[in-house]
């Protein structure tokens, strides 16, 4: 992931300098390299070089799919069709993987996934020649200070992955290194931007970003992405709490992948730059309300109960992406092409440093409220009350038979109970948390509606002045 969230800022320019074709051609050799890599890993020390080289590799791959799937659609269509399905398509792959995995696993464990990575990569060798991308002009537009800001700014974005990831399992105040990883993000961000601000040409125009109109579509991307972690984050973690592998949630992940195919489709046929505020008011609605519903989740919720919830948070995900990045386009073409790469900065950092964000805070909030709800419910359990008592004793049963002495046998069922406190105190927090990202989703859809209606009584403020 490291790699993966900075990576795109330089290749954009390398792709104008070196053509497509030879972009094309190296991203899958280094891809295939990197799947090849994974058959020899044996231990953590060895898979993290190799996952890191991965998430490199995975960048040009993703670009190169993403222009393929433009290219199909003619130039009328790019910036609706073309762009709906290639971003659909591109968000389809979690979901598609999650299917098709427990089955690769029955043949012969992880490796046969990297064996049907190195079987789709050595097929895009042969698309990449048989059917070349149209060519593009071709500009020298790398300068030596290029590589100099993406340096800091990679250590800046990879060193936040890295808080990111692990502050929650390492917990945020106890570990004196996040601290460190967190000030290195930091400083290495503002020498980036301090050499930024003194180029006649830079990688990421920084006045262009911090301009009232960018950080309002910033912070709109940012609170979508972050509302979008119910999905990636919530649903699939609480069915983990109760035990559940990919195998036993196929179906929702086929659903998953319908609605966002779906979403992709009608976003597709209803694109237009000046529909983007109605899609991604929408879009906040789906979710807001398909967070909504999966906020009543019990110990007997399953997948088939939230495949109406989360049908709709994946139809509003797949709905807010092609709109977001045809207006972020728009933007960034009416200042010129240059632009394009100041863009794919505030693409980038909503999109995966936001995601990440977004499920950092996530499974912190529920780590809070899992200790507040087990307080209250251990305050409950008084061995006085005659439940309680039936409850031990029922579950210091199952040890009955094997122990004799009846002391160890009632504090087993104690420990049982426990376990038991444990789980419905984690389910009562994702609860919250659903409801939490509802209440977000609401307040951001309230926020757009009222600025939609400012803006229109501004401009008829505005046409009446005029007619006077």
């Amino acid at each position: 992931m490291a790699p993966f969230a900075s990576l795109t800022i330089l290749l954009l320019k390398i792709r104008t300098q070196f053509g497509l074709r030879r972009f094309a051609e190296v991203a899958i050799a280094v891809f295939l390299v990197a799947s090849l890599l994974h058959l020899l890993v044996y231990d953590v020390w060895s898979a993290i070089p190799v996952r890191f080289i991965a998430g490199a590799a995975a960048v040009p791959i993703s670009s190169v799919g993403f222009l393929y799937m433009l290219e199909a659609f003619p130039p009328d269509k790019k910036r609706t069709w073309g762009l709906s399905l290639a971003l659909t398509c591109s968000g389809a792959a979690g979901p598609f993987a999650r299917i098709i995995s427990p089955m690769l696993f029955d043949i012969g464990q992880w490796q046969q996934l990297y064996m049907l990575e190195i079987g789709l990569a050595l097929a895009c060798f042969a698309v990449v020649y048989v059917l070349p991308l149209t060519q593009i002009p071709r500009a020298k537009v790398l300068h030596w200070l290029d590589f100099v800001a993406y340096t800091f700014i990679a250590i800046g974005f990879g060193a936040l992955v890295v808080v990111l990831v692990q502050g929650k399992n390492y917990w945020w105040f106890e570990a004196p290194w996040i601290g460190v990883c967190l000030a290195i993000s930091i400083l290495s961000l503002a020498i980036a931007a301090a050499i930024e601000l003194n180029r006649d040409q830079p990688l990421m125009n920084l006045h262009w970003l911090a301009s009232p109109e960018i950080l309002r579509f910033t912070l709109i991307l940012l609170v979508f992405r972050m509302v979008l972690a119910e999905q990636t984050s919530g649903a699939l973690g609480l069915f983990q709490v109760f035990g559940l592998q990919d195998a036993q949630s196929k179906g929702l992940y086929t659903l998953i992948l319908l609605a966002s195919f779906a979403g992709g489709i009608t976003c597709g046929a209803l694109l237009k730059v000046e529909r983007v505020p109605v899609i991604f008011g929408f879009a906040l609605l789906c979710i807001a309300v398909g967070a909504f519903l999966d906020s009543h989740a019990t110990n007997l919720t399953r997948p088939h109960n939230v495949y109406v919830s989360q049908g709709l948070i994946a139809f509003g995900g797949a709905l807010f992406l092609p709109p977001a990045m045809l207006a972020g386009i728009t933007k960034a073409m009416k200042q010129g092409p240059a632009y394009m790469t100041s863009f794919i900065v505030v693409f980038l950092f909503t999109q995966n440093i936001g995601g990440l964000i977004g499920s950092a805070l996530f499974s912190t909030f529920i780590s809070i409220r899992e200790k507040y709800h087990s307080a209250h419910l251990v305050e409950q359990l008084v061995m006085s009350d005659p439940l309680v008592a039936q409850r031990v004793q029922a579950l210091s049963g199952t040890y009955a038979k094997v122990l004799a002495d009846q002391g160890l046998t009632k504090a087993e069922g104690l420990v049982l109970l426990g376990q038991q406190v444990t789980k419905e105190a984690t389910i009562l927090s994702y609860n919250d948390a659903f409801l939490a990202i509802s209440v977000i989703a609401a307040i951001a859809l309230c926020c757009q509606v009222t600025y939609r209606v400012y803006e229109a009584f501004r401009a008829r403020r505005s046409a009446l002045a005029v007619m006077s």
